[in-house]
């Protein structure tokens, strides 16, 4: 008996932004082939490496999106450098030209905006994600390919499980439900988290944040549906 030829798997490292206050519901996510993932970290880890280089900024350190462009923490070593907003900023730019010019990565966000507040946000953030699981999904499938899907977080948010089975098992192409992993322990996850940071200051394009403007548009290149979209 002939053995069928194995599907490509497409690893895909999906982290949400947004807030209730802007009314905006957002998911961004990086993917790659499973056979780039050692480049694809190789490139990240060295990226890493000469932050801590020149900013002593050191490799263990969490990269969360907000709390470092706003000026929070202490990611340097140097006091001195951890009072320069603006440095901060300059890293980040460093990042996505790392991004942009990575032959492994494409990325996507999907968005919504919503008048709806408290429990009605929530149960809208949730059915953006269905719709970026169907999405994802039907891709996938088009492309012949399996997918398997890691989301920051600690899994106690159960929609975006249900999302996950949703899907019909005949044809979907998404494995299992989400893998979970705190973002400390992932420095794709970490880089997934500046996209949807990047992605939401695309669409929200508050004046204060004009620096943070050109960083999504960076990635149009590698953008399967071309920028964000409203879903």
């Amino acid at each position: 008996m002939t053995t069928p030829p194995s599907k490509p798997v497409r690893l895909i490292y999906v982290d949400d932004s947004g807030a209730e206050r802007s009314g905006y519901a957002t998911f961004s996510w990086l993917e790659l082939r499973i056979d780039d993932w050692q480049s694809a970290l190789r490139t990240v880890l060295d990226w890493r490496h000469r932050l801590a280089r020149d900013h002593q900024i050191p490799v263990t350190y969490e990269l969360h999106a907000t709390k470092f462009v706003n000026g929070r923490g202490d990611p340097s070593l140097d006091p001195d450098w951890n009072r320069h907003k603006a440095k901060r900023s300059r890293v980040v730019d460093d990042a996505f030209q790392m991004l942009a010019n990575a032959p492994w990565l494409s990325v996507g966000t999907v968005y919504s905006h919503t008048t709806r507040r408290g429990r009605d946000f929530a149960d809208e953030r949730a059915r953006v994600y269905g719709e970026l699981v169907t999405r994802l999904d039907q891709r996938l499938t088009a492309a012949g390919e399996f997918g398997i899907l890691y989301m920051d977080g600690d899994g106690t948010d159960r929609s975006y499980v249900a999302a996950h089975r949703e899907l019909k098992l005949a044809t979907r192409s998404l494995i299992e439900d989400p893998a979970f992993q705190h973002s400390h322990s992932s420095h794709l996850v970490q880089i997934a988290d500046l996209v949807a940071y990047a992605g939401y200051q695309q669409i929200l394009q508050l004046p204060q944040k004009w620096f943070a403007w050109p960083w999504y548009p960076a990635l149009t290149p590698k953008d399967v549906n071309g920028g964000p979209i409203a879903v």
